[in-house]
Order: structure tokens, then C-alpha cells, then sequence
């Protein structure tokens, strides 16, 4: 009976992991969020495929339709979900069955599925849209849209005003049923740095529209299926190359190992093509008769998509952080998601002033990519919930150059992020001090301003819970030799409003002669201006600047004592 109780609890584990991902909305919330997603997706299917006009990027539409779908399984589970592809409501029976592509998610099971097959050949996934094109006699006599997989719609009319498109071919071909990709043609595009470019759309705006036939030069054909063909895949091939199908064989690689696919990916990754592509499909050259081809029951192709260069992500939170200067920054806490190889569960976006202008609010839906170096941004605010709750901004007006010097509790992380910066290699240089190492100390020791921990005693630190007594030894040693850092480091500590290179140069060596210049004095530094004097005199005799700088004194702080 352990068994069965194992299982309760593992299926508890899964209800309440399930639970965790859906929003704490009502149901009345959560039918009033749906209608209006709903909508607008209906909105841009009625333009995609009736008017031929892609409103929105695939990557948005893609990543909204999955979203809605989420919802629906968390409030009305008994409901058939809805394909995150667009689908046609065409009527042309397809002669034999599209069966899609199962998309596996990473190399482990693209090698597990690879077990026990031969012959096998990777392709380019062109991402366009899926077509089959009937031969009889030689000739072109229908071009049907994939549709649900067994009936699309008929663009026999524009398959004859599309150039790469052959009209007639010959021999085996001439009464022959063939499956492919109308794409968009590109010129030396780089899927890893380039994206998608909402090729897609392109090709189904060029296939939907009445008007502009020009736009139809503008698509190409890769032919990845010839069912009831020949049953030898160079023979294939060849056939498909010489009927005026080239891109097909240009684009076949055969493959052995899992080692051989990944490579070939990674090389269409990121070289050059001549269209846009998300990822490779392959294939076992053995197929079953087409008469057996049904809509997502093929077991001899699959496709390993490339990570998507962007993906939406749901606003979980927004958390505010101030730096030491006094600069609110927003960021947005994220459900995580995977862009590459980088889990990204949080993006800062900047000041508030931005935050307020991209009107974000959690439970919105944020497209995110990744900058240079990897770091995650934010492109585009794609959808926003209807029901909209913002966290208050810190007050700004509170935040001067002199905040936060001394410690209250409306600016405990602007006081933090002041000692982080005091502590750091380049001003103090206190070793093994990091941000939580001051927030245990502050909540411990109460320091009352930035330079109080001077004062702090070895016993005083071997007291505070998580600090043992070696850590305690080595936090003292820092903060007794940071004691002889020369006066411009004691200087930086302050925040002193001076350029680095100026600083490096002042001929003054002790705070009194600071405390002397005057406006005029101060100008006579290379690149200080009348604006810059004025706050410099401000700065140094400010009281709680002069305050700071008397207890260095009384520390005996060189450079703040009158010796």
C-alpha cells in the first residue's frame, strides 16, 4: 500500500504545480480576460486569412494564442483547446493528408526517437506556408493551402502567377501529389541574429490578398514531401532538382548520428540562407503509403525547433531598486522563460518615467528578447490584462545627493547600495562584503550612517547569528585596514560630486582645504564649470556632509584630522 500513498502525494505535487501557474483570478475576472483576448485573436484571424494582412508578429500571435490556451485549461478545463497555430476554414480536400511535424524539445529526445531508424535526413524547417501542389499530365492543376490538414483552401490562381512555382513537369512527376513550404525569399539571412522577420505573415499576406501580384515574385517553394514517390531518397531528389524543385536537394543532408544533426543545426543557425527558418526537421527516407497519412500521426519526421529569439512572458511583479545616487530603477519579476540557453525570470527596464510610459501592471504579457552580452529586455508591451493594479514608485522628490547618508527606514536600500559602493575594489576595497553581508550587519548593529562600521568590534560581530568567529576575524582585519586608503578613496566613499580623472589630479590632500575653496577656487579645475563649483561648495558644506566628515576625524581617518 506505500505505493498508493506515493502516489497521492506525487499527484498532489502535480495539482498544486499546475494550481501555482494559473492566475488568482475569479471566474468572473477570468472570463471577462479570456472574452477580450478571444477577441482580438478572432481579430486577427479574420485579417490573416481573409484580407491576407498580418497584423501582429508570429512570435506575438504564437505566444498569445499558447497563453490563452493556458487560461482555458485553468478555467475550463472541460473545453477542447484551441490550436496555437492559425487554421483555414477552406473546403478543398487535400488528395492525400498533411500530416505535421511533432516537435521535439531538445537533443535527448530528437536521440531517443532517433533509435532503431536508418536513413535518415535532416532539412532546414523553412518557416513560410504549408502547401500541396497536384500534378496531373504534367500539369500544375491545383494549390491548396494546408488548412486543418485534410482541406484548405484552393490558390490554384496564384500558384500560376508565383515563378518558382514549375507549371508543368515530366516523368515520374507528371501525376504526382507534393507537399512544401511557400516561403518568403531572403537574401543572406542569419536566423540567430535576425529572427523571424514575420516571414510567415509575408508569404500568407502574398497568398490572401487580391491585389498586388508583384508580391507573389517575392515567394519561393521547398518541396519536403513527394508521398508514393520514389522510395530512394537521392533518387528523390534528384527527380525534385531537375523538375525545377532545386532548393530541396541543395538543402537534404543525410545524417547518422545525433552529434551530425546538432552540428548541421547549429551551421543553419547561423550561417546565411535563402530563407527564414526555425529550426531542422528530420526525416526516415522509408515513408508509409500516402493513403495512410493522417493529420499528426506521422512517426517517421520530426522537427527540433531553434530557441526562439523572443518569447512572451507574464508580469508576475514589479519591484523597484534605488542605487546609491539615488536612481529608481523598475524591474519586472517574470514566470520564468527559457530565450536560448538563459533561464530569465527577471528585466529591468529602466527609470520610472519609462515604466509609467509602457503602462506595464502584473498579469500583463511583455515580449522579451535578449540584448548583447545576454542581457534580457523588453520590446513591447503585447497584450495588457483588463484589471489593472500598480505598485506605488518610491518617492523620488525624498531622493537628494545628501539622502540616505544617514540611515532611515524609508531609504534602507539606498543606504545599502551606499555601503555596497564603499566597500567596492575601486573606492574601499573591504574584501568579502557583499550587499547581504551589509543588510545583516544593518539589521544587527543598527548603524546609524555610511561610516559606521568603523566603530565595530570583533566581539560585536562574532555576536550576530551566521557570522562564525573566523568570518567575524576577517570582516574586522577589512574594516581596520580600510582605514589607511588614501584621502581620495575616503573621498569616492562620499560620493564626491567630482569627475574620476579630476579627482585623480586634486592637489589637496586634506578636507579643510576643501572646505576653503570657494566657487572661483573650484574653477580653476580643469573641466569644472560654474554649475559644477556651485554644488561642490554645496556638497562640502552641507551639515550632514560636515557631520561625516568630523567623525572621520575623530576616527583619525587620514586626510580629515588637522594633522
Amino acid at each position: 500500500m506505500r505505493w498508493i500513498a506515493k502516489l497521492i502525494v506525487l499527484l498532489g505535487w502535480f495539482s498544486t504545480v499546475a494550481l501555482a501557474a494559473c492566475p488568482s483570478w475569479t471566474l468572473g475576472q477570468a472570463q471577462q480576460e479570456m472574452a477580450k483576448l478571444n477577441e482580438k485573436l478572432s481579430e486577427w484571424d479574420k485579417a490573416y486569412y481573409q484580407q491576407g494582412n498580418s497584423v501582429v508578429s508570429d512570435a506575438t500571435y504564437d505566444g498569445l494564442r499558447s497563453q490563452f490556451n493556458e487560461w482555458q485549461r485553468c478555467f475550463r478545463p472541460a473545453d477542447k483547446l484551441q490550436p496555437p497555430l492559425l487554421s483555414t476554414q477552406g473546403e478543398a480536400l487535400h488528395p492525400i493528408a498533411h500530416t505535421g511535424v511533432k516537435k521535439l524539445p531538445d537533443r535527448a529526445t530528437v536521440a531517443q526517437w532517433m533509435r532503431g531508424k536508418t536513413d535518415l535526413w535532416v532539412q532546414p524547417k523553412v518557416d513560410g506556408v504549408a502547401v500541396t501542389l497536384i500534378y496531373q499530365q504534367g500539369l500544375l492543376v491545383k494549390l491548396l493551402s494546408r488548412g486543418n490538414g485534410e482541406k484548405g483552401q484552393d490558390w490554384t490562381a496564384k500558384a500560376k502567377m508565383i515563378p518558382a512555382i514549375p507549371k508543368t513537369v515530366s516523368g515520374p512527376l507528371a501525376d504526382s501529389v507534393l507537399q512544401g513550404e511557400v516561403f518568403w525569399k531572403k537574401e543572406n539571412h542569419i536566423q540567430k541574429t535576425m529572427g523571424s522577420s514575420n516571414a510567415r505573415g509575408k508569404a500568407a499576406g502574398a497568398m490572401m490578398r487580391k491585389s498586388s501580384p508583384v508580391l507573389l515574385n517575392e515567394l519561393g517553394v521547398f518541396i519536403w514531401a513527394w508521398p508514393d514517390g520514389p522510395n530512394q531518397m537521392n533518387q528523390k531528389l534528384k527527380m525534385l532538382d531537375q523538375a525545377g524543385f532545386q532548393l530541396t536537394k541543395a538543402w537534404s543532408v543525410p545524417v547518422k548520428t545525433i552529434e551530425e544533426i546538432a552540428a548541421q543545426r547549429e551551421v543553419w543557425f547561423t550561417a546565411p540562407l535563402p530563407f527564414v527558418t526555425d529550426g531542422v526537421v528530420v526525416r526516415e527516407a522509408a515513408e508509409p503509403a500516402g493513403k495512410y497519412w493522417l493529420p499528426g500521426k506521422a512517426t517517421w519526421v520530426m522537427a527540433w525547433k531553434y530557441p526562439p529569439a523572443q518569447q512572451i512572458a507574464e508580469v508576475k511583479g514589479i519591484q523597484f531598486t534605488v542605487g546609491r545616487t539615488g536612481k529608481v530603477t523598475v524591474v519586472l519579476n517574470l514566470k520564468p522563460l527559457q530565450i536560448d540557453d538563459k533561464q530569465v525570470k527577471r528585466v529591468n527596464i529602466g527609470s520610472v518615467k519609462r515604466w509609467q510610459s509602457l503602462d506595464i501592471a502584473p498579469g500583463d504579457q511583455v515580449m522579451v528578447s535578449l540584448a548583447g552580452h545576454g542581457i534580457p529586455r523588453v520590446d513591447e508591451v503585447v497584450w495588457r490584462i483588463s484589471q489593472r493594479s500598480k505598485p506605488q514608485p518610491p518617492m523620488e522628490k525624498m531622493i537628494t545627493p545628501f539622502s540616505c547618508l544617514y540611515f532611515e527606514p524609508w531609504c534602507r536600500e539606498q543606504f545599502t547600495a551606499r555601503l555596497a559602493w564603499i566597500s567596492s575594489l575601486a573606492v574601499l576595497n573591504i574584501d568579502g562584503v557583499s550587499v547581504r553581508s551589509w543588510q545583516q550587519l544593518q539589521q544587527h548593529l543598527h548603524l546609524e550612517h555610511i561610516f559606521s562600521w568603523i566603530k565595530i568590534t570583533e566581539e560585536e560581530l562574532s555576536q550576530i547569528s551566521g557570522i562564525s568567529v573566523a568570518r567575524a576575524e576577517h570582516l574586522w582585519q577589512q574594516f581596520t585596514q580600510a582605514r589607511q586608503q588614501p584621502f581620495r578613496h575616503w573621498l569616492m566613499a562620499f560620493g564626491f560630486p567630482l569627475p574620476a580623472a579630476v579627482l585623480a589630479a586634486l592637489p589637496d590632500s586634506q578636507w579643510s582645504h576643501l572646505v576653503a575653496r570657494d566657487e572661483l577656487s573650484w574653477q580653476k579645475l580643469p573641466g569644472i564649470g560654474s554649475g559644477r563649483a556651485k554644488k561642490l561648495v554645496e556638497f562640502v558644506n552641507h551639515p550632514q556632509i560636515a557631520a561625516l566628515a568630523a567623525f572621520l576625524a575623530q576616527q583619525r581617518i587620514r586626510g580629515f584630522t588637522n594633522q
